[in-house]
């Protein structure tokens, strides 16, 4: 229509000047009718983002920009949000040691990492932080049974002599004065372990049967077993304690999911065109570091690199106005994981307002907001089968036939979601083949389903999710879903 409009004004010029003869003054005319239409139709068709057009296109201003965004929000996200007392963790401890009735276990080892630091606060670097070494440092929890039946959780240490006030001075925390099981550099650990299973030399037990998780090392395990241990993985009751969340945990990863969801949102209003990948990854960690969160990995993809879902590419692919952004963020707070994705448009890309705006979009565009919309009713159809009792496949095939039935079947390549807490990625997983995990009031996933079309662009919605009670939908705990491209 606008073609026709200039066509017809500029022969209409032309016939007009031919009758004066004068062919430079038409040449002007021309040119300036032209200028004029296409200045009228940039600046018509859209209105463009007031504090985008004064900002200055520059990174330090662009961080300016996102840091001063989010911290005008006042961050209620973090009111309700606090460090973890003493209590909550002996109250785990008590949890697991019930579990370990239950499933028929005589203790639970773990050496530092992700579920050390669930039931006693010390991650494997606050341990060691140059690396892993080979000395082993374990903590035991056997459940104590009493005369009236109740059980309580006796929790001891296996330590290198020479490591032992270190390891008093980790400020673990416990009511009680920590018990150790020390070892000299030329005994063997496990064998000293067995020796003083009941806090005494008073004679070896007979094959302890003990849990250790995934992230138990091989060599500590075969070294338990190869000494009179029976060692199983990670399952039943035992599992199931780190699984539900309790009150104070759900609210700090409320804090941090939609901390990190906001940070995203304020940071996207202050993107400019140029601006590469690996740029917009440094300013967005730099924002959530302004209110407190860690980022602990960031994912910054545009178009045809989010095609492939973790990324891969050099991160120097500039943004332009018709480029889908897509972003998978982590950071931590008081010890607890966010894990969002958002896809969208950049700022400078107006969002078309009438059948006519929308009619003038590339194909590609049309695509992509289909393909977004396509998305996010996959995870709405997930969020509707997340109910207690409903069974961990259930969540994804859920999704998968939203995305199959629109023909993009292929393209979904991975599980819809998984568990989250302390680690970003916990079990249960929400695959199509996890049949056996029934949901519980109180599990916490993400929900992420995606679609990706190679060369071309990705799509993925994520946001995490509290399991309620019955056949309650769950709670978000990233703040509010995405509601478009324009609006992430």
């Amino acid at each position: 229509m606008a073609a026709n409009m200039d066509e017809k004004a500029s022969a209409q010029i032309s016939l007009e000047l031919s009758s004066t003869g004068s062919y430079r003054v038409k040449r002007c005319l021309l040119a300036a009718i032209v200028f004029a239409s296409t200045c009228f139709l940039l600046t018509s068709r859209y209105t463009y983002n007031t504090h985008f057009n004064s900002s200055p296109h520059t990174i330090s201003s662009f961080q300016k920009c996102s840091i001063n965004n989010f911290l005008s929000t006042g961050l209620p996200f973090l009111d309700n949000a606090a460090p973890l007392p003493i209590s909550e963790f002996v109250q785990r401890r008590q949890n697991l040691a019930t579990a370990l009735v239950a499933d028929g276990l005589d203790a639970f080892v773990v050496e530092p990492g992700y579920t050390f630091q669930y039931y006693a606060n010390i991650s494997q670097k606050d341990w060691e932080v140059w690396e892993p070494e080979e000395r082993p440092f374990l903590m035991v929890v056997h459940p104590v049974v009493g005369h009236d039946g109740e059980v309580k959780a006796k929790t001891r240490f296996l330590c290198p002599s020479f490591e032992v006030e270190r390891a008093r001075l980790l400020g673990m925390p416990f009511d009680d004065e920590l018990e150790f099981v020390s070892w000299e550099e030329h005994w063997n650990p496990y064998e000293t372990l067995r020796e003083n299973w009941n806090g005494d030399k008073s004679g070896i037990v007979k094959d302890p049967k003990v849990m250790v998780d995934d992230e138990m090392r091989d060599f500590i395990q075969r070294g338990s077993g190869e000494n009179g241990f029976e060692v199983v993985g990670l399952g039943g009751e035992v599992e199931r304690v780190k699984q539900t969340k309790t009150k104070r945990e759900i609210e700090i990863l409320r804090a941090v999911n939609t901390g990190t969801v906001e940070a995203v949102r304020e940071m996207r209003k202050c993107m400019y065109p140029g601006l590469t990948e690996d740029e917009v990854m440094e300013v967005l960690d730099n924002t959530l570091r302004a209110a407190g969160l860690e980022p602990f990995f960031d994912i910054v993809l545009f178009d045809e690199n989010a095609s492939n879902p973790h990324g891969g590419t050099d991160g120097s692919k500039v943004l332009e106005a018709e480029t889908f952004v897509l972003i998978d963020v982590g950071a931590h707070l008081y010890g607890y994981s966010s894990d969002i994705c958002r896809t969208f448009f950049p700022p400078f890309n107006p969002k078309p307002t009438t059948p006519v705006e929308f009619a003038t979009l590339s194909s590609l565009v049309k695509e992509k907001l289909s393909v977004w919309d396509l998305v996010l009713d996959a995870q709405t159809a997930s969020m509707v089968a997340m109910h207690a009792n409903a069974t961990a496949a259930s969540i994804d095939i859920a999704a998968r036939n939203i995305i199959s039935d629109a023909g993009y079947g292929d393209a979904f390549t991975h599980r819809v979601g998984h568990g989250i807490g302390i680690k970003a990625h916990e079990s249960p997983y929400m695959n199509k083949g996890n049949t056996e995990t029934l949901l519980r009031q109180g599990m916490t996933f993400t929900s992420e389903p995606g679609v990706y079309l190679v060369d071309k662009f990705g799509v993925r919605h994520e946001d995490v999710l509290l399991v309620g009670e019955g056949d309650e939908l769950p709670k978000v705990l990233s703040g509010t879903r995405a509601v478009g491209p324009w609006d992430p």
